[in-house]
């Protein structure tokens, strides 16, 4: 049986370009958070990720299922200790537990769009993150003591929001 419809949630149109959209900087790359688990119910969350030549997390795994759908550019992603180069135009799903990474190492910027299920994600990255004027905003300027601190953060709340880093 279906449940009843739930009034009190309400359509959600997402646009990175939209003037209310959160921006995070996090790690260099630039999150655009478009579908939030409060919006969702923590269903799922959707965050648009520009990955500049260079940027990408370092070796994670996390509890919950990750697909990356490349808009433009490509990307190369480690999982399990495999390279692959994913270009514009594909999707892939990083199983839930998987040990992965991604970076552009293409020399050219990259964007995509990531999907977790169940949200969590969103938080996460909003808890460790600098939030920035734009899609376009330069990453903040840390002191080493701040980057220090960002990492800190970001170690203690893994284990939270279902994550572990390798």
């Amino acid at each position: 049986m279906i449940p009843a419809d739930d009034p009190s949630r309400s359509l959600t149109v997402a646009n990175p370009d939209d003037p209310t959209t959160t921006y995070i900087s996090l790690v260099g790359n630039t999150y655009a958070m478009l579908i939030t688990g409060e919006q969702t119910d923590g269903r799922y969350c959707l965050i648009d990720m520009r990955v500049p030549d260079g940027g990408g997390p370092p070796p994670h795994r996390h509890d919950f299922e990750e697909m990356f759908t490349i808009l433009e550019g490509e990307i190369e992603f480690t999982f399990r200790g495999e390279k692959r180069t994913v270009r514009a135009g594909s999707t892939i799903n990083v199983p839930a537990n998987a040990p992965h990474n991604f970076r552009n190492v293409s020399g050219a910027p990259a964007r995509m769009l990531c999907m977790c299920t169940p949200a969590g994600q969103d938080e996460y990255f909003m808890r460790i993150g600098d939030v920035v004027a734009s899609k376009d905003a330069p990453p903040p300027q840390l002191s080493q003591d701040e980057l220090a601190q960002r990492r800190r953060l970001a170690g203690e709340l893994a284990e939270t929001y279902r994550s572990e880093f390798l």
